[in-house]
């Protein structure tokens, strides 16, 4: 168990419409031996479970009465959670899109709850693809949880971000 805990609070940036991930993920960076991470935001941060999960943290989550929450990450065994990323397979064997989004107008979490639901409909093979505003940082553990493998990265003009997702394809061989 960690001797001492390293507070963030996000809620302010929360509250401003802004995406705190790469503050989270620079305190967790910054952590030294024996140090873990109180979070505090405006919701339950259940994605970044899996996030940290994979990076070797537990966590322990508590609603405040305000209805915020607190959220303990201590570095330790792999979390429960955790969930290996699946390798990205080669785009030239992969068929064309059958499904395209433009979840770039979209505040989070909407366009991880749309891409999510359109994997749901989509059958094994097929390919679905989607334009957002930022890297899906949250949407690529539950992509890994459901089987499915993914290609993403940056467009040219560098504000969109395009990913590729591949129906049930996550260790398999994309023939």
């Amino acid at each position: 168990m960690a001797s001492s805990f390293v507070e963030l609070d996000v809620r302010p940036v929360l509250r401003a419409g802004g995406e705190p991930f790469g503050e989270i993920m620079a305190a967790v960076s910054k952590l030294q031996p024996g140090q873990a991470l109180k979070l505090v935001a405006t919701f339950q941060p259940v994605p970044l479970f899996s996030v940290l999960g994979a990076k070797g943290f537990s966590h322990e989550a508590r609603e405040l009465p305000n209805g915020d929450w607190e959220v303990l990450f201590q570095p330790g065994e792999l979390g429960a959670d955790s969930v290996p990323a699946p390798a990205a397979t080669d785009l030239s064997v992969w068929p064309d899109p059958l499904r395209h989004l433009d979840n770039r107008d979209l505040d989070p979490p909407e366009p991880m709850v749309r891409i999510l639901a359109a994997t749901e409909a989509m059958k094994e093979g097929e390919v679905l693809s989607a334009l957002l505003c930022r890297e899906p940082i949250f949407l690529l553990p539950e992509l890994a949880k459901r089987g499915h493998a993914w290609r993403g990265g940056f467009e040219a003009d560098g504000k969109t971000y395009k990913i590729m997702v591949r129906i049930g394809a996550a260790g398999k061989a994309a023939a």
